[in-house]
């Protein structure tokens, strides 16, 4: 029997939000300035905490590992898309594409780790507040973020590696700004069932089970605040917990449309919108939520401001 003949694929095409160049121009403008906007926003959160020593506390130590995280994760994606846009050019190596999953995968799975030991902190701030600084000690708070990065990075090699050791060849168009594994599934001229079924069993686990985990602090958290005399204590418990509810809704369900769904549905533009949702939009957002609604951000940012401007006369 004649083995079918296959080209395999050296590098891959990257295929953004237009093919209009002066769309292309201005999405990679926009995109710029989000990104500019992102890292000064995570770099200016980073500083603070680590300058301010009155936000020495478990809460601000895993902010601040959250916007160094979001720093690194949207310049994996982000930087590339509009250098691709500006000189209108797709391209990218195999092993760039290596690179790229790796990380975002990475990212991801740290990203969502994060935001989880975030909720058990609050939970822990509030239901069991007595017990605060035994359970969240310094000690405790390096190992889980440790855990955290460990777990990341075998998770992100392993499903990096089952990706790449399909042959890719014919197309070689990823319908997306950035590579990321459902797109590349979609190129393999082999079975990719297995592959599906890993992603989808690890998902549910990671993602199902951070998300139970995150949406049964709330709840335990909401029912001891409704029992404080209605005030500022519960308001700033809600102000704090409810953006924090948004931004992982908006994570996970945009990543969990993105990995799980079967590669067999052919992709559109929505899906590079989506994408979106769980690349840029995080990273952008959460030094917002955490810096501009945060008095005791605001606070430390005027006492180092102040300080700057005193020592510049």
């Amino acid at each position: 029997q004649k083995m079918p003949s296959y080209t395999i694929v050296m590098e891959f095409l990257l295929m953004g939000f237009s093919d209009v160049w002066e769309l292309q121009v201005l999405l990679a403008v926009s995109f710029s300035l989000m990104y500019l906007v992102t890292l000064i926003g995570n770099f200016l959160f980073v500083f603070v905490t680590t300058l301010d020593k009155s936000l020495h506390t478990p809460m601000y130590f895993f902010l601040r590992n959250l916007s160094f995280l979001d720093a690194c994760y949207i310049s994996v994606t982000v930087p590339n898309s509009c250098v691709n846009n500006l000189l209108n050019s797709s391209d990218i190596s195999k092993a760039g594409c290596v690179t790229q999953v790796f990380l975002v995968v990475f990212f991801v799975h740290a990203e969502l780790l994060f935001l989880t030991i975030m909720a058990r902190d609050r939970y822990v701030a509030i239901c069991q507040s007595l017990h605060y600084p035994v359970i969240m000690n310094p000690q405790a708070c390096v190992q889980m973020t440790l855990a955290s990065i460990l777990s990341g990075l075998v998770y992100s090699g392993f499903h990096t590696g089952i990706t790449f050791r399909l042959p890719f060849c014919q197309s070689n168009i990823i319908h997306q700004f950035f590579c990321d594994i459902p797109s590349l599934l979609k190129l393999s001229c082999s079975d990719t069932f297995s592959n599906e079924i890993i992603i989808l069993a690890s998902g549910l686990v990671t993602g199902g089970g951070s998300f139970i985990f995150i949406i049964r602090s709330y709840i335990h958290m909401f029912s001891t605040v409704l029992k404080f005399p209605s005030g500022t204590d519960r308001a700033k418990t809600f102000s704090t917990c409810i953006p924090h509810i948004l931004v992982v809704s908006v994570f996970l369900s945009s990543s969990f449309y993105m990995y799980i769904r079967p590669s067999a549905i052919p992709a559109t533009i929505q899906d590079v919108v989506l994408s979106l949702f769980y690349s840029v939009i995080p990273p952008f957002f959460n030094p917002i939520i955490y810096t501009l609604r945060n008095e005791q951000m605001k606070c430390a940012i005027r006492k180092i401001m102040k300080k700057i401007f005193q020592s510049g006369n």
